[in-house]
């Protein structure tokens, strides 16, 4: 099991290449740092602008070498299936429209993909990628970050244990405040592209921040949504994509759920929030607090379950990388799915099976769910409300 510092003795970095995440792109610099925190990749090439000019600019401040700093992802995707000392893997780090191109052609060039989400904008790309994927036995991440979380993972098992019984209700929100002004009209690069529909796809922020509700809420629990019924909105004068949404879920297990996404929630930074209550007991976690997992068994008091440090067996302690009391949050979520990648690809090299633990991380069938979840949420909003089953958007 890979739990945190090194990459191990005799395990060569995994070459990595990049695509988007230049200049002004907040998220580019997350999966860098992520990709580097526990030192299983070495950045090698990229393509970080649709500029070619300052693609490989950028590329070059980043200390690539010149003849590997690309001015287009098809110009990286070609040259490097050349070269003996070849990436292994991408991260595509753009705009939500460039997803599918970006990750077609690098799987079908032979390269393992990690992908910001949500996987494309349409359904029908998310099931051409999978069907790639499928294809070519590649490997391929979809960065759902909160899924990196110790106490996430945590709570994951205490329910496929049975500690919770039957699930009956699962409450998850996430409120940001962000977008409570037109902010897209002053310019700022990053309302720009998530509030243009030809960027961003069809959501807003139900692709932004809404797709990472229902992940985790899918991902802790382990149920299955069957339908939602939505009611999606659009608060600041002249934005093109929704600002709020609300839902509720029904999930094939007979479960049932509500999530709230909204980046008009005044006073909210990034109050991501999951609950979930059983037959036996309830669970509470809060990403601003996530270190700590809240858990309550009926008729006891509450009790506060705490991050272990590493070195443990557990899903939190492999997700842990320094002593108890010391916070882990973001970053080291992020950088979680990256080394449980790099498992996944060093038992590739190496032709073993890589650890259980390291399955966790969101693949390319968690991407075409989320993409389900859109269409079927928007379509809902359309209705009004009407209940739409996520498996008719399944061609």
């Amino acid at each position: 099991m890979i739990s945190g510092t090194s990459a191990g003795e005799g395990k060569r970095r995994i070459r990595l290449g990049m695509v988007g995440g230049g200049p002004g792109a907040f998220i580019g610099a997350v999966h860098r740092i992520a990709a580097r925190m526990d030192d299983h990749y070495e950045l090698v090439a990229a393509a970080l602008s649709s500029d070619a000019a300052r693609s490989r600019s950028a590329a070059q401040d980043l200390h690539i070498a010149p003849d590997r700093a690309y001015g287009s992802y098809t110009e990286m995707a070609a040259a490097e299936v050349a070269r003996p000392d070849r990436i292994e893997a991408v991260s595509i780090v753009t705009p939500n429209n460039m997803h599918y191109p970006m990750a077609k052609a690098f799987l079908e060039a032979g390269f393992h993909v990690i992908c910001d989400k949500p996987l494309t904008t349409t359904v029908e790309e998310a099931l051409d990628i999978a069907a790639v994927v499928h294809r070519s036995g590649l490997i391929f991440g979809v960065t759902h970050n909160y899924t990196g979380y110790p106490m996430v993972r945590q709570a994951r098992q205490m329910i496929a244990e049975g500690q919770l019984g039957k699930i009956r209700v699962v409450q998850v929100e996430y409120a940001q405040d962000w977008l409570a002004t037109p902010l897209e009209q002053t310019g700022q690069k990053q309302a720009a592209w998530r509030t243009d529909p030809a960027r961003s796809g069809p959501g807003g922020s139900l692709g932004d921040i809404g797709t990472h509700a229902y992940n985790i809420a899918c991902f802790v629990t382990g149920l299955h949504c069957r339908e939602v019924a939505a009611d999606v909105s659009i608060f600041v004068p002249g934005r093109r994509l929704d600002d709020n949404v609300q839902l509720l879920l029904r999930f094939a297990e007979g479960a049932k759920g509500a999530l709230w996404a909204s980046q008009v929630a005044t006073g909210n930074a990034n109050n991501l929030r999951l609950r979930v209550y059983g037959e036996k007991a309830g669970l509470d976690w809060h990403q601003e607090e996530p270190n700590t997992l809240q858990f309550a068994r009926l008729g006891e008091a509450p009790e506060t379950i705490r991050r272990p440090g590493p070195g443990g067996n557990s899903p939190a302690a492999h997700a842990s990388r320094i002593p108890a009391g010391h916070p882990e949050g973001y970053l080291e979520a992020f950088a979680q799915l990256y080394t449980d990648l790099a498992e996944q690809i060093y038992a590739r090299r190496e032709g073993r099976s890589p650890s259980l633990a390291s399955l966790l991380v969101p693949n390319v069938e968690d991407g075409v769910e989320g993409m389900r979840f859109i269409a079927a949420t928007l379509e809902s909003g359309r209705r009004n409300a009407a209940w739409v089953n996520l498996q008719a958007n399944s061609k």
